[in-house]
């Protein structure tokens, strides 16, 4: 017994001394977690230990913009600025106003975000922050930029603002990210400008899809298809050399003219294998210019290993994500190149009446070298200088001679094909008597029927015009040409025996039923009275029987009337 009640005991006392030393550790704060007060968070702008009202306020505004609470953001960011208007916190809370209107997202809403940023850089300009107000500005362009078959102002407004971040703010930590907006921007805007050019380039309009072509080798050198919109350049200037042989000029215009078409044909297949030599459309050069019997020039180390980074850099595009292509309103940015410098610099757009213009220079040009050098296009390219081109009857690089032969006229002379009238002289027209022409004139020679015997003898002067045959009473001839035809026989009818004159046409037989004109007379007797210009009395009417007849009509009787 006594046992029992020692063993109770000392479980007792054991349990009284873990309350004891559970109560001590309860009260040590050991099971107990210590909550962070909130002035305490980290913030870059504010001491650990602060509590300041316009804190609070910033802090509770942030806190509604993670939730999604944009106008409870703005009216506390709002009283910060209106009550603590010198508050440390003042820069940051003008900033994130311009947040709040930017993730609100919407048309208006990122109206009033742009003009929050703009409002920031007018206000704080050397601050770090205002390239991250810059660089939200841009991205604002960024997020409303559409396909490339739609308007391209926003991808166009893009590219400034992310131009100017660029320019001002060298030194920011966003540059690297703006650089890559600024190419995915720019592949965006060459896409637009080739979809075009493509177009007028299948219709056969080569001045206005040179236009679009153009701008877009000069503009973005980081285009993923800028080697086929230089060769798409060099073959229009190859097919307006082919289509020089339809025109009037005389033999060393056209053969000049046609040199020039093709140097500079061959001045963009050069490009493409100097500049892009590592992108598919490459080899496509080489071979057109081993066609056309030209050197295949040959790029350097240092462009091939550039050629193949930027081509390298480029992201392949998957089925995926050409299927999402199809749903999505947003533009294809995958084929940017993702190294390389875009371009900073606003070029000259090149438009299709300059172009326009520049041609009817080229062929004042090859009509008349000796006045001034051909013309060379500025717009060629505005990264590598343009060859000048040869002036006078020096022959172009890799192009035959063009000097004119000799035909005893001046090699600047239009020369036409003959045309009957009295002012062609020899061949050409004489730019003195020639006019323009209302009625058709004289033959200068006529050619005496077949089989006649009367010939001009070659090499002397001919006849006069014979007078016409209705004036004269003779039968008309055929005429001829000029008697210098330009080489080429002279054309006549096969038949040329003149007409039999012409006689009246004989009386048609008479008609089956026709009745001559002396039986017609007698056929149709007349009133002696008439004839003889006497009144014709009048014949008595015949006698009323009223037993046939009604005496209202003096018809016969029909039906019960015959009864009475």
């Amino acid at each position: 017994m006594k046992s029992q009640i020692a063993l109770h005991a000392s479980r007792t006392s054991t349990f009284c001394l873990l309350l004891v030393i559970s109560g001590a550790t309860a009260h040590a704060g050991i099971f107990h977690r210590k909550t962070k007060p909130l002035s305490q968070k980290d913030d870059a702008l504010a001491s650990v230990a602060s509590n300041q009202p316009d804190k609070e306020l910033f802090d509770r505004a942030m806190r509604a913009l993670k939730k999604g609470k944009f106008d409870i953001a703005r009216l506390d960011l709002q009283t910060l600025l209106n009550t603590y208007p010198d508050s440390e916190y003042a820069m940051r809370a003008k900033l994130a106003i311009g947040d709040t209107w930017y993730k609100e997202g919407g048309s208006a809403a990122m109206q009033q975000a742009e003009q929050e940023y703009k409002d920031f850089i007018t206000f704080f300009p050397d601050k770090p922050e205002a390239a991250e107000a810059q660089m939200k500005v841009a991205d604002i362009y960024y997020k409303q930029m559409q396909k490339p078959d739609r308007d391209p102002t926003n991808a166009i407004r893009a590219q400034e603002e992310y131009r100017a971040m660029i320019l001002q703010y060298p030194d920011s930590s966003l540059i690297p990210q703006a650089r890559q907006k600024l190419r995915e921007v720019q592949e965006v805007l060459g896409d637009h400008e080739f979809t075009i050019g493509s177009f007028y380039q299948a219709q056969q309009n080569y001045v206005a899809a040179g236009a679009r072509l153009q701008s877009i080798i000069d503009s973005y050198p980081l285009y993923s298809r800028v080697d086929e919109a230089l060769i798409d350049v060099g073959d229009g200037y190859a097919a307006q050399a082919k289509s020089i042989q339809s025109l009037r000029l005389d033999a060393a215009a056209k053969e000049r003219l046609h040199a020039l078409y093709m140097h500079r044909a061959q001045q963009a297949y050069d490009r493409v294998i100097l500049e892009y030599p590592m992108m598919p459309h490459a080899d496509d050069a080489r071979d057109r210019l081993e066609a056309m019997g030209l050197p295949v020039p040959q790029p350097t180390e240092q462009a091939v290993a550039d050629s193949a980074a930027i081509e390298q850099s480029r992201a392949p595009i998957n089925l995926k994500y050409k299927a999402f292509l199809l749903i999505t309103s947003r533009p294809s940015t995958v084929q940017a190149a993702r190294v390389g410098n875009p371009s900073l610099a606003n070029t000259t757009e090149v438009l299709a009446p300059s172009i326009v213009k520049e041609t009817i220079a080229d062929l004042s040009w090859a009509q008349k070298p000796d006045g001034k050098p051909a013309p060379s296009r500025p717009y060629l390219s505005n990264r590598v200088p343009a060859e000048p081109l040869l002036s006078n009857n020096a022959p172009l690089p890799g192009m035959p001679s063009t000097a004119a032969p000799s035909t005893g006229q001046p090699a600047n002379s239009l020369q036409l094909n003959d045309v009957g009238g009295d002012n062609v002289q020899g061949g050409t027209v004489d730019q003195n008597q020639a006019a323009p022409q209302t009625a058709p004139q004289p033959p200068q020679a006529v050619q005496p029927p077949v089989g006649s015997g009367a010939a001009t003898p070659q090499g002397t002067k001919p006849a006069a015009a014979q007078p016409d045959a209705a004036t004269s009473g003779q039968p008309a001839v055929w005429p001829s040409a000029a008697p210098d035809n330009g080489g080429l026989k002279k054309v006549a009818p096969k038949n040329s025996t003149p007409l039999p004159a012409s006689t009246d046409a004989a009386s048609a037989p008479a008609q089956v039923n026709d009745v001559p004109e002396g039986a017609r007379s007698s056929a149709m007797p007349q009133d002696e009275a008439a004839q003889n210009g006497k009144k014709k009395k009048k014949q008595k009417a015949p006698k009323f029987t009223s037993g046939q007849e009604s005496s209202s009509a003096h018809k016969k009787k029909k039906g019960l009337h015959k009864l009475w």
